[in-house]
């Protein structure tokens, strides 16, 4: 069994060819994805964030959004860059769109990737620290972000407040019970999962990674996953830690499936996400359903995770990504035990 949902980048294009036309478009047509997918039966809806781009880019307004018009499904992001965050202001959105959601958001963090801009952090008012990269920077305010969601009082009171504070220390609010053990970290590299498992963050990993031996990408990703869970069970945590794998998976069981995705015969191809590391990306699924299931019993990191991630064409539209969704929920996924 898997929980299964989509990922959305969010893209809109002011063109005649794109179903999302305006940034507007974009988190509305989000929201209706999310409830679309809540009544087929799925499990998850979750958003990629970017800054100075036409994609989502402002998670937490759409997360509470989604929260208030479903009633089950995780709600979450994959990932959020936190070299643009500041983590107290963080935690109070995020404790705000939790407890609308009722405790069902799963909040993707990471590093981030290479951005629109140069040093796009910098025009949000964030600078590493003498000594420090834009990574580092990532990862203190990554620190930040999990103390403060433990709850504790941190903050010496006013002596003359406005209002009348409890006793002790005061803490960041609204404060959202057990959000911490839903934090995920978008790993690129098998160091950095077995960073996040020590930390005690679930395993978000992406269509892509860093190439650490030239391998496929699955058997890489599958590698990346079990160093995470021994890292996990090495420090001794007492919950069961959560792993995602993202995947463009598209059963092809109409002619709108085969004039859109029938012609791909997709590969893993390695190649430079950033100028001096190379990298591997895993290839599209796309194929009549009996062939997909074939092809994905063989994909050793999806066998590994607990958690299945359909990035969608969200620019074909509502209708059509929960049609996309609709046919993995019935065709493939009972077949490979997922449902």
């Amino acid at each position: 069994m898997k929980k299964i949902g989509f990922l959305s980048f969010g893209h809109w294009a002011p063109s005649p060819q794109s179903q999302t036309r305006s940034a507007s478009d974009a988190l509305l047509q989000s929201i209706e994805l999310a409830v679309a997918t809540e009544a087929l039966g799925a499990d998850g809806a979750y958003f990629r964030v970017h800054h100075f781009a036409r994609q989502l880019g402002s998670p937490f307004p759409l997360l509470a959004a989604v929260g208030a018009r479903t009633s089950r499904i995780e709600i979450g992001t994959a990932v959020i860059d936190m070299r643009y965050e500041n983590p107290l202001y963080m935690a109070e959105d995020a404790g705000a769109a939790d407890l609308i959601a009722g405790g069902r958001l799963q909040l993707g963090i990471s590093r981030g990737s290479p951005e629109q801009v140069i040093d796009g952090w910098r025009y949000f008012g964030y600078a590493p620290q003498e000594g420090e990269s834009d990574a580092d920077m990532a990862r203190r305010h990554t620190g930040v972000l999990l103390e403060v969601l433990r709850g504790k009082g941190f903050a010496q009171p006013n002596p003359r407040p406005m209002f009348p504070n409890p006793p002790g220390l005061l803490r960041v609010e609204p404060h959202s019970e057990g959000l911490r053990d839903r934090i995920w970290w978008g790993a690129a590299t098998n160091a950095t999962a077995e960073w996040a498992a020590k930390l005690g963050m679930n395993l978000q990993s992406s269509t892509l990674k860093f190439d650490e031996g030239g391998k496929p990408f699955h058997i890489q990703q599958a590698e990346q996953i079990r160093a995470f869970r021994a890292a996990w069970k090495a420090a001794g945590h007492e919950r069961e830690p959560r792993v995602s794998v993202s995947r463009s998976i598209f059963a092809l069981v109409d002619d709108r499936d085969r004039a859109y995705f029938g012609s791909n015969e997709s590969e893993d191809h390695f190649g430079y996400i950033e100028a001096d590391r190379r990298a591997v990306f895993g290839r599209t699924y796309a194929a009549e359903p009996d062939v997909l299931i074939e092809e994905l019993k063989k994909d050793e990191a999806i066998a590994e995770a607990d958690t299945l991630l359909l990035t969608v064409p969200n620019q074909l539209g509502v209708d059509y990504n929960a049609h996309v969704i609709e046919a993995i929920l019935t065709h493939v996924a009972p077949a490979l035990g997922w449902r």
